[in-house]
């Protein structure tokens, strides 16, 4: 009988049975090897405005083809794309897509005087729990003179970021709050994102988002600690500090205060040159 195997991925490190799939649902041990199951496995595509990423000093006013696939490494109750996030390959469907035909997509979409696209951004499920993909594609939109944009949690290891960056021209990387507590409750590690944000911010253009969720990460010295952090990194990378609504699992409190958004903004506002309010 094989062995189990254990996925190197992210901070989990599931060790799987043979013929078992990872927490994130899209990683599975298949005689004796790791593979990604998800693999051009595509459930959601949508032309989108790059500011939809969101991505506000990365192209501005630019569409991208975007597309998204099945499975994620963490548990968030509040998660705006849960059915494809949090289900697997039978609940999340979806349709088979290639590398070459996807990027063959985002060609035609780019010839299309009307919309126009400058590439293929990965996003709506977590990319990187199916990063073969993610380098498949992006090596082929960039031999067709187009840009790929990466919208993540950042919860992966630096290995897999080494793999994706040389073809990865923007990412929008998800810092969900500045406490390791925090980052436990949603089945993560808040480490491993801050080196994930040092590597990347070092190989390609960054944006990162804060979502704002009253009684979790809305203290206003976790963001002045978040904010300087940020800053000893670049003054220059922008922070996205977005508004919550109740969905999911997380229907037991009301949306962000606007108010209180807006003072959370202020402060990082002293430290960096580029904050945006989301959701307002």
């Amino acid at each position: 009988m094989t062995e189990k195997r254990t996925c190197q991925v992210c901070m989990h490190h599931c060790s799987l049975a043979p013929g078992q799939t990872g927490l994130c649902g899209a990683r599975k041990n298949e005689g004796g090897e790791i593979v990604c199951e998800n693999y051009g496995q595509i459930t959601s595509m949508a032309l989108d405005p790059i500011e939809k990423k969101p991505l506000q000093n990365f192209r501005p006013g630019a569409n991208v083809l975007s597309v998204g696939s099945y499975g994620c490494n963490l548990r968030c109750p509040f998660c705006q794309n849960h059915e494809i996030s949090m289900g697997g390959r039978e609940e999340a469907g979806g349709m088979c897509v290639p590398p070459k035909l996807l990027a063959d997509t985002a060609l035609e979409w780019k010839e299309r005087k009307k919309a126009g696209n400058i590439g293929v951004a990965f996003t709506y499920n977590e990319p990187l729990v199916g990063w073969e993909y993610v380098r498949d594609t992006a090596r082929l939109v960039r031999e067709y003179g187009m840009e790929n944009v990466l919208v993540t949690n950042g919860t992966a290891s630096l290995e897999v970021l080494e793999e994706l960056l040389p073809y990865i021209d923007a990412m929008n990387i998800d810092l969900k709050g500045f406490r390791e507590g925090y980052y436990r409750k949603l089945g993560g590690n808040l480490e491993t994102v801050k080196q994930f944000i040092t590597r990347a911010s070092a190989g390609c253009h960054v944006e990162l988002t804060t979502l704002i969720v009253p009684g979790e990460n809305d203290g206003e010295e976790e963001m002045e600690e978040e904010a300087r952090w940020i800053a000893d990194l670049s003054r220059e990378i922008p922070l996205h500090v977005t508004r919550f609504f109740p969905q999911y699992r997380m229907r037991d409190r009301g949306p962000t205060d606007v108010g209180a958004l807006r003072r959370l903004a202020g402060i990082a506002g002293r430290y960096l040159e580029h904050v945006y309010l989301g959701n307002v």
